[in-house]
This record gives structure tokens, sequence and C-alpha cells, in this order.
């Protein structure tokens, strides 16, 4: 379209720079005004064509495109144009362009998991249609393959993987859930030459009597865990308590055997020598009971005393 404007521009200038050759005053010089139109009709037409061909027959395709080329009488060309500065023929071959970059995609899927629950996903797809079989995905699924081939396979294969799972094992065993859906999703997609790059789990969403009963689950098992942890603490006591009497038990018993006559009077010559040391040489002034027996044998005193 720019091309032809400016040859529109391009001959008006023309036709008025050549104005004093036709106008003579007032009077229009016919022949003079005849010969102008033909040439520069001639020229504006030509001018046209060049605009035509410049705006049909040159396509720049931009970064991460491909140009589809369908041409009129063969249709579509299998090789795509690359990036950058291409001719194609005007008026016979039209160019499309298809993003080949990495595209995101989130979808929302309702499936009923192992044990009933139904489960509501949200996946986010990272995908990119193959540059090399552009031509082929848009002849047979056109542009919108996204909504025609990639949603369908998302939703059968959360489905599918969903009820293999019970409800708390998608929640415990994520990335297998995960690994499970980009396979199925991968497979049916394949053959249509659109590859995935990455697939995500944004979120479960479980109903509220679900939800509710495993925060009760929850409780209930922290609860047992403390439960138990205070048995074993009770149980552990109880088995130093026990391993601390029978300590004490095997040391009385130990002391009992040791218990002989020849100790308890040699414990009893300890303890008068004991005595003697302390003595200040004075008699008690204090019995006990109502005898008057002396707190020390005097004759083993007198006996010990040298003649």
């Amino acid at each position: 379209m720019g091309y032809l404007l400016l040859a529109i521009i391009a001959t008006g200038f023309m036709v008025m720079a050549s104005r004093d050759k036709w106008l003579n005053g007032q009077k229009v010089d016919s022949e003079a005004l005849a010969s102008l139109i033909f040439r520069y009709g001639l020229t504006f037409f030509l001018l046209a064509i060049v605009a035509v061909v410049g705006t049909r027959g040159v396509v720049v395709v931009p970064p991460g495109h491909r140009g589809i080329i369908f041409n009129k009488i063969s249709g579509i060309r299998q090789q795509a144009l690359g990036e950058g500065f291409n001719l194609v023929i005007p008026l016979i071959e039209y160019v499309t362009l298809m993003d080949v970059r990495v595209q995101k995609e989130a979808y929302d899927a309702s499936a009923a998991s192992k044990d009933l629950q139904t489960i509501h996903t949200k996946v986010a797809l990272n995908f990119h249609p193959g540059p090399e079989s552009a031509p082929r995905i848009f002849q047979e699924v056109g542009l919108g393959y996204s909504e025609r081939i990639i949603h369908p396979a998302v939703q059968e294969a959360v489905k599918a993987t969903t009820a293999r799972f019970t409800a708390e094992e998608l929640i415990a065993r994520r990335e297998d859930v995960k690994k499970l859906i980009r396979e199925l999703v991968e497979d049916q997609i394949k053959p249509f030459n659109v590859r995935v790059d990455e697939l995500y789990i944004t979120d479960f969403d479980f109903s509220r009597q679900f939800a509710e009963a495993i925060e009760f689950k929850q409780i209930a098992e922290q609860q047992a865990l403390k439960a138990k942890r205070d048995l074993d603490r009770i149980r552990i006591e109880a088995e130093q308590k026990v391993a601390t009497a029978r300590a004490e038990a095997e040391a009385l018993k130990m002391q009992k055997d040791a218990i002989t006559a020849q100790l308890i009077q040699l414990r009893q010559v300890e303890m008068q020598k004991l005595a003697i040391e302390k003595w200040d040489g004075r008699m008690p002034s204090v019995m006990m009971g109502g005898t008057a027996t002396p707190l020390l044998d005097l004759s083993t005193l007198t006996n010990s005393r040298p003649k």
C-alpha cells in the first residue's frame, strides 16, 4: 500500500510540473493534454505494477515465526519461509505467519479420583509447534491448534491420570502425577508435530468435606504421635527406675555378702581405736540408761600400759 501511495504522489508531481504545456491561459490545449495523459498514464500504470510487486512480492518474516506459503495453483508449499527477507509471486502466492516460539496455556479440568473424590486440577502447559512442520500444522489443523488438539489432549490426560490415584496420593505423589499427565499429552499431540516443553500442576482443588476430613485426620495423627511419644517417655522412665532399683539391690546384696565375723571384729577394733585417739583422759559424766556402764573398756587401757 505504501508503494502505491508513493506512485500516485510521484505522478501528481509530474503532472503539476507539466501543467504549462497543456494550459494556455484559460483555454485547454487538447492535443497536449491527450499526449500528457498518455505518457503519464503509462508511467502511473508502471509505477502501480511496481507498487503491487513491492507489496505482494516481498515478505519479511519476523523473529520466532515461519511464513507459510499458499499458492493458488499448487496449494500449500511444504517448505516454510525463514526469518528475514523473502520473495514470493505477487497475486499468486500468499503468506501466513505462524508463531513457533514457546507458548503458554492454562487449562482447568475436573475428574474423579480412584476413591471417587471430585478433583479440580489446574494445569499450565508450555509448548511450541515444530518450525519445520509449520506448513503441515497449518494445512491439517490451522492456527487454532491449541484449542483444537492441545486442550482436548490435556483434558483427557488429566482425567485418565486422576482416575489412577486416590485423592491423598495425588498430593503425596505430585511428581508422578505430573510426569504421567505430560507423557499422555505428548503421545496425543505428537502426530501433529506440536512439542511439549514443560507441564506444571498449579493447583489441586478438593471438595470442602474432603478438605475437612483431611484436616481432622492430620489432627488425629498428630495426637496419636504425641500419645506415642508420651508412652515411650513413660516406658523409658520406668525402665530407668527398674534399672536403678536393680542396681541398688545388687549393691546391697554385694554388701551383705561381704559382711563376715572377721570384718565386724575389725570394724569394732577400728572404732575403739578411733575413740581412744579422741579421748581426753576424763571419764564420761553422763551414763546411758539406768546402769553405770562406762563407754570404754578400761581393762584394755590398763592392760595396754607398760609395767
